[in-house]
């Protein structure tokens, strides 16, 4: 009965020391749209996010603890994103990678930085996002006043004297690239022909489409998502005209070419040198494919979060948020996306936009040389 009981009393440790183990793991989160209009990006999020948690663990973890990862829906919305945050920080996760929209992750932002947590978006763009001299943001993409620049010198030395209408959808993203490309322009000595403004979620855009033909504009430079971007191409062309349609980032999504069909070749866009062709990428890229899954947009990106996270971790030698971000601010960090170092904002140093070009076949290629 002894070694029976002694047998009994080992079996209990062994199950209290792995419960306390697994207990030690470190749970941080990524949030985005999950489900909703935004749902494309928030797929890749999640498939970085996932990835990169799982290599991290295969290579030991985070100072000694594996990672466990929390996936949070915020679909858009400012409210739900601001109380996805304060979930986040009320279970004291240290880290988000988030959020997609700006208009979720600035928000969201305050009531991380009241909770202590650190957050790296992959997508925000919003300027706002770092302007606020708040201690917990950061990014691994550029901001809508350097993309909204490349855009304009694009237009300007591509369209020098055609007419340019320039329209937003009035979220804090659509209006705020829309606005800084119009700034751009305007400085350029380009002035607008058209300003108009839609709604988030709409679908019938002919009356504006209308005033695009009356006003025979050449270009229409759209501040806002992939899905109306690609709604306003196809009545465009129902309509008969040949417009160029030019947008931002948020058209870095194979479902654009869903919405528009062989109709969306010629639509130009803004992101970042494709992260899937740089040689930083090439093993993860492949570790992608072998599942069947393009990472496309801003995988890499959410997977690049997490890389600079975990490794400033690792240099602090602690997860706590403060401490993270004051390495963060002082290293150079080894990303999927190449290189990244901070400046005190907590945006990146190494920017670069470039201009990219749908095809007839439901691809996208950057315009080489750009002509800016």
């Amino acid at each position: 009965m002894k070694s029976l009981k002694l047998i009994g009393l080992a079996f209990g440790a062994s199950i209290a020391l792995s419960s306390a183990a697994f207990a030690q793991d470190v749970t941080i989160a990524v949030a985005g749209p999950m489900t909703g209009g935004e749902s494309a990006f928030g797929r890749q999020m999640k498939n970085g996010a996932e990835m990169a948690v799982a290599d991290i663990n295969a290579a030991g973890g985070v100072n000694g603890k594996k990672l466990a990862l929390s996936v949070e829906d915020d679909a858009c919305d400012p409210k739900q994103a601001r109380s996805i945050a304060e979930k986040i920080a009320g279970a004291k996760i240290p880290f988000v990678a988030g959020h997609y929209c700006s208009s979720s992750s600035i928000p969201a932002s305050e009531a991380y930085a009241d909770g202590n947590v650190l957050q790296i978006t992959p997508a925000s763009t919003n300027p706002l996002f770092t302007e606020r001299k708040l201690w917990n943001v950061a990014r691994v993409c550029g901001r809508d006043d350097q993309q909204g620049l490349i855009a304009a010198q694009y237009i300007a030395k591509n369209f020098k004297g055609k007419n340019i209408a320039i329209l937003n959808d009035k979220t804090t993203y659509g209006k705020g690239l829309a606005d800084e490309t119009k700034k751009a322009l305007n400085k350029a000595g380009i002035t607008e022909k058209m300003y108009e403004s839609y709604n988030k979620g709409d679908k019938d855009f002919n009356a504006i489409v209308s005033r695009l033909k009356r006003d025979n504009i050449d270009l229409v430079y759209v501040g806002g998502y992939h899905q109306e971007s690609g709604l306003i191409l196809r009545q465009m062309r129902d309509q008969g005209l040949k417009t160029v349609l030019m947008a931002g980032d948020a058209l870095a999504d194979k479902e654009y070419a869903s919405i528009t069909g062989p109709a969306g070749e010629g639509t130009l866009f803004t992101f970042g040198p494709d992260p899937r062709n740089k040689p930083t990428a090439k093993k993860i890229v492949d570790a992608f494919k072998a599942k069947n899954i393009d990472p496309e947009g801003y995988t890499l990106y959410t997977y690049a979060a997490m890389q600079v996270w975990s490794q400033a971790a690792k240099k602090a030698g602690t997860t706590d948020a403060k401490k993270v971000m004051e390495a963060m601010k002082a290293g150079k960090w080894d990303t999927v996306i190449g290189p990244i170092e901070y400046d005190a904002k907590g945006d990146i140093k190494q920017i670069d936009y470039v201009v990219y070009k749908w095809d007839a076949k439901g691809g996208y290629s950057e315009i080489k040389g750009n002509g800016t």
